[in-house]
């Protein structure tokens, strides 16, 4: 009896498997490794991130296919193309910076070493997976791998209540949604008998499952609107993102939304273009909802209260979402090359919502309550801080010196102007408007006067190289910001 299935290409697969691989590398070390000694774990975690991004550089320029079915070569659960590299890199790039942040609060015993960089390796293994999965079993796989670690990182403060509750949150909130994404992958299933995505979009459906079927797909893109944080399921995000330690708020912030998005390109795009007229215009409504209700929120934000520069940062992240949305909606009235405009954002987010939070990180070190007000002179204390501070605020905004903040919003309201979606594209430029006022005020809260007498304090190695390394970044895009956008406008798959 032949195999059903053909042989594994190694190189295909390696980004995720080397990070597996060095989580489980590091649970077993950490068996045998004497307390004093625990940071060596955060060392090998870095060094398996660093050769999981090293190992999609065979990937680059050549498209590969593995966990194909012998008897449709075509039928694979996993390939490897530009959208898959886009963001498989986007993934791996946000957990090395977001281990380069945990190595001081690991090796300062505030949280379990072994434990931490197990669970961040596993849920960056499965974010790697994700985009390249190309059946829905596998993209629910990956999905679950990515996402269960996470709630066991966000409450890994122990003997914190805050962070306790917010897992909580987390993980109700999440099965609730992965359980309502799973029934309609039942549905998907039942009506077009496949799980591959190219097959479910060749499917002839009988006309009497036509309303099923329409069910499956809404209740399939409940559960990735959730990971995304798409309004109404964003309720989670607030109290998650202060309750959880810093570094896991700016994964979830970056990764777990990079995750959702691309489970959602691949579901909307790939398995169900026929179905355009009805996950269109519901992403389209969802877009301008999450926009407006994060930015709305961000505004109201006190600047005195306990936690409220996260809070920010959490309903920016929001409002980031919905104008994320925008170019998978106008996919669905013109072309699939729109989803381009959704990479290209997410690629630029993720870079300075990675440094603000390495910013707030080394904040919080001399200020616990993490107050917007707490920045105020940060300039007189840390003036490198400050200054990439400043340029990450500007670049959330879309205003010069951010220049690859400003590039990848003009291309994202040129998707909804070019698919004929003006009240998005008017919602979208209203939400822009709005959003100045508070990334403006925090930004010139950064160079006033201080309050009081300055003083200033040795910053951790660990955070200032994360923060250097996200402002390079950052500088980078901002000075040839065609180069990431032309390569999104591209054919992704």
């Amino acid at each position: 009896m032949s195999s059903l299935v053909q042989s594994v290409d190694w190189v295909a697969i390696a980004p995720p498997t080397i990070a597996a691989a060095t989580a489980l590398i590091v649970l077993v070390t950490d068996l045998f490794v004497a307390e004093n000694r625990k940071p060596l774990l955060g060392a090998i975690s870095i060094t398996g991130l660093v050769a999981s991004l090293l190992a999609l550089i065979p990937l680059y320029e050549h498209k590969r296919r593995t966990f194909c079915l012998t008897t449709d070569p075509a039928a694979c659960s996993y390939t490897v193309d530009r959208f898959a590299f886009a963001i498989q890199v986007l993934v791996l790039a946000g957990a090395l910076l977001t281990a380069l942040l945990s190595l001081t609060p690991t090796a300062e015993k505030k949280l379990p070493a072994g434990e931490y960089w197990f669970l961040l390796l596993s849920s960056a293994s499965g974010a790697a997976l994700l985009p390249a999965s190309r059946d829905l079993a596998t993209l629910v796989v990956a999905l679950e791998v990515a996402s269960l670690p996470a709630f066991a990182l966000v409450g890994l403060k122990r003997g914190d209540a805050r962070s306790s509750e917010a897992a909580l949150k987390f993980f109700l909130s999440s099965v609730t949604a992965t359980a309502v994404m799973l029934l309609g992958i039942s549905f998907i299933y039942a009506t077009t008998g496949t799980l591959y995505l190219n097959r479910i979009a060749d499917a002839q459906i009988d006309p009497q499952l036509e309303t099923l079927t329409q069910a499956g797909v809404v209740l399939t893109l409940v559960g990735f609107a959730f990971k995304t944080a798409a309004v109404p399921f964003h309720f989670w995000v607030p109290d998650t993102y202060v309750g959880a330690p810093l570094p896991i708020a700016a994964y979830l912030s970056v990764v777990g939304k990079a995750v959702g998005f691309s489970g959602l390109i691949l579901v909307t795009v790939m398995a169900f273009p026929a179905y355009a007229d009805v996950w269109g215009p519901a992403i389209a409504v969802l877009a301008a909802l999450t926009m407006t209700v994060g930015n709305v929120a961000a505004l109201r934000q006190i600047a005195t209260r306990s936690h409220s520069a996260v809070r920010l940062l959490a309903w920016s992240s929001v409002a980031q979402a919905g104008y994320l949305l925008v170019p998978i909606a106008a996919a669905a009235y013109t072309s699939d090359d729109e989803v381009g405009a959704t990479v290209g954002y997410a690629l630029m987010y993720a870079v300075v919502n990675l440094g603000a939070f390495a910013v707030v990180a080394l904040v919080s070190r001399t200020n616990p309550e993490n107050r917007i007000s707490d920045y105020r002179g940060l300039y007189a204390t840390r003036p490198l801080a400050a200054l990439a501070m400043a340029f990450f605020l500007l670049c959330l905004a879309g205003l010069p010196p951010g220049i690859i903040g400003l590039f990848a919003k003009v291309t994202v309201f040129q998707a909804a102007v070019d698919a004929r979606l003006g009240w998005l594209a008017v919602i979208m430029a209203a939400n822009v408007v709005i959003a100045l006022y508070y990334y403006l005020q925090w930004t010139a809260a950064l160079f006033r006067a201080p309050e009081g007498e300055a003083t200033k304090h040795r910053a951790p190695t660990a955070i200032t190289a994360a923060i250097a390394l996200a402002a390079a970044a950052a500088v980078v895009l901002s000075g040839v910001p065609e180069l990431v956008l032309r390569y999104a406008s591209v054919t992704l798959f």
